[in-house]
């Protein structure tokens, strides 16, 4: 197919499906009402609306004279309005800069001044504050706003939906014309600019279909507000959640469980934390989500509670998936929860690193020595024998060339190869007989000591058996000049609030437990902390570099 705009896939659905569910949005108050009908507590697009909504304000953009290529910044809350100017925005060229609300107001204002956006599609509050600080955004002068104007100029997005269809042609994309700029979430460095070609988003949608065979006509409710996007290009209806996509660990069980059993909802993506908390509540609540079927969940590893417990929830022939990626690559890999629960599981507890399976057939993979400078050429890096810890480097059609907002971090993590290139995913690990990754935490968390070096998955899976430890994190600390280890351990809620001799008896045993296995009888620091930091997309990836700081001070070294 020539235009690779996956705008197009969403106007096929709308002439083969045009009366179908395309997204329900949940309305406050009157959701979980369930003596209503669910048009009644939903606010609902089929296909045909959504494809002739997202047109109109795609022509009204047009008619503002906004040509393709122009960046503009979407700052509007999962909804119907913000699956529909996406698709909006793809279909008028434009390049939509995605950026996560929960990084903080701070580094928002940065990441927009860094990728000198253009305009914003924003809801009131979004523009009083671009006009408030209208000195930092200097290019910023096509905006609309998305509900009341007030004291700015520009149209609304009531206005151009006025706008008539008749000269209005969608923008034919080539598979490296530009269509989105998505921030990374910074859990290892400040936020990154990746910049994202039509070719991946469309690679994108196919992948993800045929690996996990999403068939037309399911029911989506996903946590992660982008995955609206790909379902309505794959013909599946979204079902909004009542949820902060920022703060996904401290979602109300309910507010995900009472939309899949109303909807009758097949497949949901969601973070290791939200299934965390929703699988506890399922199990001491007893509670069951028959129709469910398919299961996603990514971001960061999914311990072995988790996928057993949503596997008792959902359907007794249904599956849980861990896909593996990155904002800059996305899908690499899958594994499923069978798969972990009946094998791998048992050898990740021992220090293994914890197995992502096999790669997407549109995927190539390798993994050479780690190295933290640039690599030109791939000639420059020396690919491992399987079972060998080093950094995994990808290559394929979802794989995104560059960063925008930052050149350095492009020279660091792409290496030519020819014609192509390679990203370079910045985690570590192995390949095993099976051609299947394990992977042992990321290559700027490695603790490097005089003797050996220290991955962060394999080492915080010991002490993580321990049955009041929810999760820990080993850093790099130094005494005298001298790199030791210290492990960081956060308990499980009810173990929290213990007394000082307590601490000190569980501190006891984790030195005890570290002493006793090979990868961490060289630990000699062990400290207890209420919280340990985590990203905000997904609420599992640690910040490990903020915790050596507080590490060393703590210690007093």
């Amino acid at each position: 197919m020539s235009n690779l705009n996956v705008a197009e896939l969403l106007k096929q659905q709308a002439t083969e499906q045009p009366h179908a569910l395309a997204i329900a949005e949940p309305i406050a108050g009157r959701w979980n009402r369930r003596e209503l009908a669910l048009d009644q507590r939903y606010r609902c697009m089929t296909f045909q609306q959504l494809d002739e909504d997202s047109s109109r304000l795609a022509a009204g953009l047009q008619a503002m004279e906004i040509k393709p290529g122009t960046r503009l910044a979407l700052m509007i809350p999962p909804s119907c309005e913000f699956v529909s100017w996406v698709f909006a925005l793809f279909k008028a060229g434009v390049v939509t800069v995605l950026i996560d609300p929960g990084m903080g107001r701070k580094n928002m204002i940065h990441c927009l001044q860094r990728v000198q956006t253009e305009g914003f599609i924003g809801i009131s509050l979004v523009q009083a504050i671009r006009t408030l600080l209208r000195f930092k955004f200097p290019a910023a002068r096509k905006n609309v706003t998305v509900g009341k104007r007030w004291f700015w100029g520009g149209p609304t997005a009531a206005q151009l939906r006025q706008t008539s269809l008749s000269d209005f042609t969608p923008f034919q994309a080539a598979a490296s014309d530009s269509a989105a700029i998505i921030f990374t979430t910074g859990s290892t460095g400040p936020p990154k600019g990746v910049h994202y070609c039509h070719q991946n988003f469309y690679h994108q949608v196919l992948q993800i279909q045929q690996q996990y065979n999403i068939e037309v006509g399911e029911k989506d409710l996903p946590a992660f507000p982008l995955f609206g996007l790909f379902n309505a290009a794959m013909g599946v209806a979204t079902i909004l959640p009542d949820m902060d996509p920022t703060r996904p660990a401290n979602v109300t069980p309910d507010n995900i469980i009472t939309p899949i059993q109303d909807w009758e909802i097949s497949q949901s993506f969601g973070s290791p934390a939200l299934w965390e908390t929703v699988g506890r509540y399922c199990e001491t609540q007893d509670i069951q989500m028959p129709s469910l079927r398919r299961v996603l969940s990514a971001g960061a590893p999914v311990p072995p509670r988790v996928l057993q417990r949503i596997r008792n929830a959902m359907a007794p022939d249904g599956e849980m998936h861990t896909p593996y990626g990155a904002t800059e690559s996305l899908p690499v890999a899958s594994i499923s929860a069978t798969e972990v629960l009946e094998e791998t599981a048992a050898k990740s507890a021992t220090g293994r690193g914890t197995c992502v399976g096999e790669h997407f057939p549109g995927i190539e993979w390798r993994v050479i020595e780690i190295q933290d400078g640039a690599l030109a050429d791939i000639e420059d890096a020396r690919q491992l024998p399987d079972g060998e810890i080093g950094e995994l480097i990808v290559r394929g059609p979802v794989v995104t060339s560059h960063y925008v907002t930052h050149e350095k971090e492009t020279r660091l993590h792409k290496i030519n190869d020819g014609d192509s290139f390679w990203h370079r995913m910045g985690d570590v690990g192995y390949l095993d007989d099976m051609e299947r990754f394990w992977f042992c935490g990321r290559k700027s968390h490695r603790v490097q000591l005089a003797d050996r070096t220290l991955f962060t998955i394999p080492t915080e899976a010991i002490f993580n058996q321990h049955p009041k430890i929810y999760r820990s994190a080993v850093v790099r600390v130094e005494d005298k000049g001298v790199a030791e280890a210290a492990i960081i351990v956060e308990c499980w809620e009810e173990f929290r609030a213990m007394e000082a001799a307590e601490k000190t008896h569980l501190v006891e045993e984790l030195k005890e437990l570290a002493e006793n296995h090979a990868l961490t009888s060289c630990i000699k620091h062990v400290l207890i902390r209420d919280a340990l930091p985590v990203d905000i997309r997904h609420n599992a990836k640690i910040f490990r570099e903020k915790l050596a700081v507080w590490a060393q001070e703590k210690l007093g070294l």
